[in-house]
């Protein structure tokens, strides 16, 4: 009988480099980085076909372990020659996470997004009062940015009145690595909140002044939002602190004011851009909300438009503005009234995922892809003399 020969497919073990380029792929939900780039890579040991790797969470108990262990199996089991899997998760010791913070953010107490030359759409989704839907609009506009391939943060800025991590459904806390928070991620956003700080929800948030201003600088500059390409941020409605504050942090933050069709509406929210344009902030547009409810007549079976709050808000905000600031404010978008935007916020769901062929989504989805369509700008750090 004759001895067996080798066969050209012989399967080898795994090497150390193949598997450092699987877990290369594996991204920290987070920081939304490879693991193998930020330090969370212990150590691998190979025997045969076992794989056992050695991964270090930044902060012993992070809500997002599982979700990083999971990859981790994942991505070394698709290695070829692999067998089995066993990931061992540790936590960075101190002088790990200041080195990861060094890594991440070497300037600290700086605002990335002021910087002249920063990447990052920054847009303040204003209001001149409450009740006209601001923040169901901030998070669908965000899920459709992220849809269309965006990275996108929203920090709710709304510090009294903080809607946005229920509306997302978000309900991690923030992790705190030496100092420096990580946003929570939430169906594809980076999301931030007063609300995910708290000790209780119904705790009562009563800052003025300094320590308001505090608080934003705080979101800002210790927050790591990584490489954004919109951040969103709620504002409260009308033109106090907050806006205030906003507009010396962020002059090159832009702007799109919430308004429904009354008038009423309409008057209230034209102080909101021009105060934005006081503090040398462009607006780049008006969206009118609830603008009006398609209805089938029971009597003669067409769709029929109705307006349930007036018309032509929208457009009279834009016009004003267009007059007021010395440029176009052009009127974005008109979003039809659906119950479900309301219904699928407080599921945590918005309307935009749960529903994204009914008309309201369209809408939002085609603003979404105009502000994303346009040219980026930067701001020249030149002072003219």
């Amino acid at each position: 009988m004759l001895p067996s020969m080798p066969t050209d497919n012989a399967q080898e073990g795994p090497t150390t480099e193949a598997v450092m380029t699987a877990l290369a792929t594996v991204i920290d939900p987070e920081i939304r980085r490879p693991i193998t780039e930020i330090g969370m890579v212990e150590s691998i040991s190979i025997d045969g076909g076992q794989v056992n790797v050695g991964v270090l969470l930044t902060v012993a108990g992070c809500p997002m372990q599982n979700t990083i262990q999971r990859d981790v199996q994942a991505a070394v089991s698709a290695v070829a020659g692999v067998t089995g899997v066993t990931v061992t998760m540790g936590a960075m010791n101190d002088e790990q996470r200041a080195e990861l913070r060094r890594q991440l953010r070497p300037d600290e107490r700086d605002i990335p997004f002021a910087a002249p030359d920063s990447p990052t759409s920054v847009i303040l989704v204003a209001s001149g009062k409450g009740g006209v839907g601001k923040s169901s609009v901030t998070v669908n506009l965000a899920l459709s940015l992220a849809a269309q391939g965006k990275k996108v943060g929203v920090l709710d800025a709304d510090i009294y009145g903080h809607s946005i991590p229920p509306m997302l459904g978000a309900t991690e806390t923030p992790t705190v690595v030496d100092e420096m928070i990580m946003p929570v991620p939430c169906q594809g956003l980076s999301v931030m909140s007063i609300g995910m700080l708290k000790e209780s929800p119904d705790q009562v948030i009563a800052w003025r002044g300094p320590i308001l201003d505090r608080a934003l600088q705080q979101f800002l500059a210790d927050v790591y939002w990584g490489d954004l390409d919109f951040l969103l941020i709620d504002l409260p409605p009308g033109t106090g602190d907050v806006a205030l504050s906003l507009g010396h942090k962020l002059p090159n933050a832009e702007v799109i004011v919430v308004t429904t069709p009354q008038q009423a509406a309409a008057d209230v929210a034209e102080r909101a851009g021009t105060m934005a344009s006081m503090l040398e902030q462009k607006v780049i547009g008006v969206v009118e909300n609830m603008s009006y409810f398609d209805t089938v007549c029971p009597h003669c079976g067409q769709t029929h438009r109705v307006d349930v709050f007036g018309s032509g808000g929208g457009q009279a905000v834009a016009t004003a503005l267009s007059r007021r600031l010395g440029y176009d404010v052009p009127l974005l978008a008109e979003i039809p009234m659906d119950p479900r935007v309301a219904s699928t916020g407080d599921h945590g769901v918005p309307v935009v995922a749960m529903y994204p062929e009914e008309p309201v989504a369209k809408v939002i989805d085609s603003l979404a892809t105009r502000l994303a369509s346009r040219p980026k700008k930067r701001r020249l750090n030149i002072t003219p003399v």
